[in-house]
């Protein structure tokens, strides 16, 4: 008799044990009844009925889902390995657990997909330099996929783009180009203001012959100074001269 009282107790309490569950705060709990859905739980206590309902628990924190390197051929045809992060949680339990037999397989699988065929349809130039872009352009690719699932996909980030030693050769090849051909652009805009301020300067001074006399005496001076020969040939113009030209008397005949 006491053997059996014991092993009622012991069959009592594995009953209880099976019944109850404890959910923390951030969990949820799927009840099947008898293979069909009959609410989701939690958190805190819940109370099964043994053998006749089953729970699963799913989490609803941030999932930090790292997408392993994926090889990738841009449009101007050029190989790549890029890899990201993709940062989502589940907002819908029910539908994490009855419409997708591993939500966190399924959304690893869709993210290496869904990140070839993206970063296919741009050139190697905008996967590097539009990034931004491409991230906000997955994750609303990757949300709208997996809302099905009861899953909300907050951010995807891309993390490396690896590229092979030619290509990288190449790209330093292209932007030392770049840089030469800025330098010139550059130079070459100098020399066209400049040409235009001399062009103006000239025609300041053929307004006023004065000033275009002070500046040759202002040339003079300068070459002057800074010559080591005593001699200075510079050629004198005829306006400077023409004054005392007028002060001669006429020639004969004239």
């Amino acid at each position: 008799m006491m053997g059996f009282v014991g092993v009622l107790v012991v069959a009592v309490a594995l009953l209880l044990f099976a019944s109850v569950k404890v959910l923390p705060e951030y969990q949820r709990g799927v009840v099947l009844t008898l293979g069909r859905y009959s609410g989701t739980k939690g958190p805190g206590l819940v109370l099964l009925v043994p053998a006749v309902q089953r729970m699963f628990r799913v989490d609803l924190r941030t999932t930090v889902l790292d997408v392993p390197p994926q090889d990738v051929i841009s449009r101007d045809n050029v190989s790549v390995r890029v890899n990201a992060v993709v940062y989502f949680r589940v907002v819908e339990p029910d539908k994490s657990v009855l419409h997708v037999e591993n939500f966190l397989q399924a959304t690893s699988q869709l993210a290496q997909t869904r990140l070839r065929s993206v970063l296919g349809q741009h050139e190697l130039d905008e996967i590097l330099s539009q990034r931004d872009s491409i991230n906000q352009t997955l994750q609303v690719i990757l949300d709208q996929a997996t809302d099905p699932w009861g899953i909300k996909v907050a951010t995807v980030e891309i993390k490396d783009v690896d590229l092979n030693e030619t290509m990288v050769r190449a790209i330093a090849r292209q932007a030392e180009a770049e840089r030469e051909r800025r330098a010139k652009v550059i130079h070459a805009e100098g020399e066209l203001q400049a040409a235009e301020k001399l062009r103006d300067a000239a025609a300041t001074l053929a307004q006023q012959p004065q000033a275009l006399q002070l500046r040759y005496l202002q040339t003079a001076a300068d070459m002057a100074n800074g010559a080591k020969a005593s001699t200075v040939v510079f050629p004198l113009p005829l306006d400077l001269i023409r004054p005392l030209l007028d002060l001669l008397p006429p020639k004969p005949g004239s």
